[in-house]
């Protein structure tokens, strides 16, 4: 897949863990999507025009820059919430408690019910049950995100591992 919707160099791509390369992946096909449906949007006003014997009209032009404008607009909003989430993913400048270990999105603004649900499903995507609850015992992430959520979320994996 070709990335163009923020600049991202073969280095930077290299170093991005999952998380980040599925935010990136996520945040293309949201800016692939809204170009396609501009210019699909923009091919029928024009034979609107031309069927109604508009040929000449300026509404296209007008159509046209109304058009690209809403698409900048969202588009800065897919780049700028691509940024932030990639942003925490990115490990602590001091090099301690690095969220890029941590498989999944650890964001604090979230609410605990939230978080509970990033992690459960993360947890419960790993497949063999021993695997699933020797690497959540040992995430201390987990620990400090979920707080009083983490011994709940064991009970649960523990249950789906019975």
């Amino acid at each position: 897949m070709k990335f163009d919707v923020i600049e991202v160099t073969e280095e930077q791509l290299a170093k991005y863990s999952a998380v980040q390369m599925q935010l990136l992946r996520t945040a293309q096909k949201n800016k692939n999507e809204l170009k396609y449906k501009t210019e699909r949007e923009l091919e029928l006003f024009k034979k609107l025009l031309l069927t109604d014997g508009m040929k000449n009209s300026s509404l296209y032009e007008q159509k046209k820059a109304e058009l690209e404008a809403e698409l900048n607009r969202e588009l800065e909003i897919i780049v700028e919430q691509l940024d932030y989430s990639l942003a925490l993913n990115e490990p602590y400048p001091d090099g301690g408690g690095g969220n890029e270990n941590a498989g999944y999105i650890v964001d604090y603004s979230l609410s605990y019910t939230e978080r509970y649900k990033i992690v459960r499903d993360y947890y419960l995507a790993i497949p063999d049950p021993a695997e699933r609850m020797s690497l959540y015992t040992n995430d201390v992430i987990a620990k400090k995100y979920l707080q009083s959520y983490y011994s709940t979320l064991y009970d649960v994996l523990y249950t789906y591992s019975q």
